[in-house]
């Protein structure tokens, strides 16, 4: 296997219990990390985190957290400190689309995407960054989406959430290079992932895959574990030189690079 040089790295994954997340923690547990894998529903989390453990024979740790919620990600990076001794790779992949037109997104609505979305990448950012920077280093993620470069109508607030992760990703690494900190941002475009089980009623949704990958040059709606590969090199050894960058996944979707 090509090794990315993760054993023993200590990992966060935020929003980790389900699609994308999950597959980031599983393929991070894998390749030999240990994670830490937080998200709002316990009993479900730890389901999760144990089904990863189970396959991998990984050291995880579940923890409950809503990274809305600022002292719920203070509990969060202390656990992964008292278990783990440490962090060197943070995804900030928490998140959930919220799409319509501006005269339909209230002020509540608003503050609601901007605190899950920015503050809460904001708050890991501000709270790991110390904690890498001691250890020589570390790589963070953090999730994006295609829109947040190009939005498409009636994508609010979701479209300005992402642009502003985006211009956080490389501020950062503008701000930390010289620390040894790199941080990208993956902008994803149409992955299987949770919500689209959702919008399917929760049930089968490859009917709905089928319809949605008319819309994209490859022909197909991308697997989650793509998006788990793309972030685990990203985060790995191999990526050594790479900071700043907004890598797109999206089957040629995006009308920017």
């Amino acid at each position: 296997m090509f090794d990315l040089g993760l054993e023993g790295k200590i990992a966060i994954v935020t929003g980790g219990s389900d699609g994308l997340g999950l597959a980031t923690a599983e393929r991070l547990a894998a390749e030999g990390a240990k994670v830490v894998v937080c998200a709002r529903r316990e009993d479900h989390l730890r389901r999760a985190v144990e089904g990863i453990s189970d396959r991998t024979g990984g050291e995880l740790l579940a923890v409950r957290a809503d990274v809305s919620i600022a002292a719920d990600i203070e509990q969060l990076v202390d656990s992964a400190l008292d278990r783990f001794g440490g962090v060197d790779i943070l995804v900030n992949n928490a998140g959930k689309s919220a799409a319509a037109g501006l005269e339909e997104v209230s002020d509540d609505d608003w503050q609601d995407d901007l605190n899950l979305k920015v503050m809460g990448a904001v708050r890991t950012c501000r709270r790991v960054i110390p904690i890498m920077r001691e250890r020589g280093g570390g790589a963070i993620v953090n999730a994006t989406i295609v829109g947040g470069k190009a939005p498409a109508a009636r994508a609010l607030p979701t479209s300005v959430s992402r642009a502003a992760g985006i211009n956080l990703t490389k501020s950062l690494a503008n701000e930390y290079a010289r620390a040894g900190i790199r941080v990208n941002t993956v902008c994803i475009g149409l992955l299987k992932s949770e919500q689209w089980v959702r919008k399917a009623g929760n049930k089968n949704p490859e009917g709905l895959y089928k319809e949605l990958s008319v819309q994209v040059p490859l022909g197909r709606v991308g697997e989650s574990e793509e998006y788990a590969d793309l972030v685990a090199f990203l985060v790995s050894e191999r990526a050594a030189y790479i900071t700043g960058v907004a890598v797109n996944i999206d089957g040629g979707m995006s009308a920017a690079v």
